[in-house]
């Protein structure tokens, strides 16, 4: 007889990071952790996002006993070191892509798998490169105001009309760009006994 897989949470409400979970085949829940994002003084954004992935996920075991949860956090670095924000804003959005342009910015994705019944976690970071195109006011400023990338970080979205400001990119998974490593966290679910694809 085969032991029932505990329940799954993803401690988000991004719907990116949702519509990527559902690739696996998984049934889940969500559930949008309340933590204080905060930059620690020194801390690196490595560092940074493996911490919030942490907490992201301790923040919401406390309602889910004995769930499997799934914690992530994301940051854009520069290659001078720049951590970029969600840009808000056309103005920012569009400062942060002439910044970019010709450059290339790493994305470090934190994720972390926690068991709430036995207090094991795994936690690790995905990183992943792009490499822009030198991209004129004229192409940004076209890109930013049709797909309005305003809520991300680095100012574009690599799963739609983004692609085209890249000339490359650099990393082991895709889907650590858009928010969730899957590659990463599928051997975090083997871990813990959860068969993929999934039995049905």
């Amino acid at each position: 007889m085969t032991t029932a897989a505990p329940p799954l949470v993803l401690a988000s409400s991004s719907p990116f990071r949702r519509s990527l979970l559902q690739r696996l085949g998984l049934t889940f829940s969500c559930h949008s952790p309340d933590i204080d994002e905060s930059r620690r003084p020194g801390e690196t954004p490595v560092e940074l996002v493996l911490r919030l992935a942490r907490e992201k996920a301790r923040a919401v075991a406390q309602e889910y006993p004995g769930a499997l949860i799934i914690g992530s956090d994301q940051v854009a670095v520069t290659a001078d070191g720049e951590v970029l924000g969600k840009p808000g804003s056309r103005d920012k959005a569009i400062h942060q892509l002439e910044a970019s342009s010709d450059s290339t910015v790493t994305f470090q994705t934190g994720l972390c798998l926690l068991n709430s019944a036995t207090g094991r976690d795994q936690c690790g970071c995905e990183p992943f490169t792009v490499h822009f195109r030198r991209l004129s006011r004229a192409t940004i400023e076209r890109y930013v105001d049709q797909e309005q990338p305003l809520n991300c970080a680095g100012s574009f979205k690599s799963e739609g009309l983004g692609i085209v400001l890249f000339k490359a990119l650099e990393g082991r998974d895709p889907n650590a760009l858009i928010g969730l490593p899957l590659i990463m966290l599928t051997d975090f679910l083997a871990t813990e006994g959860v068969a993929l694809p999934p039995e049905r």
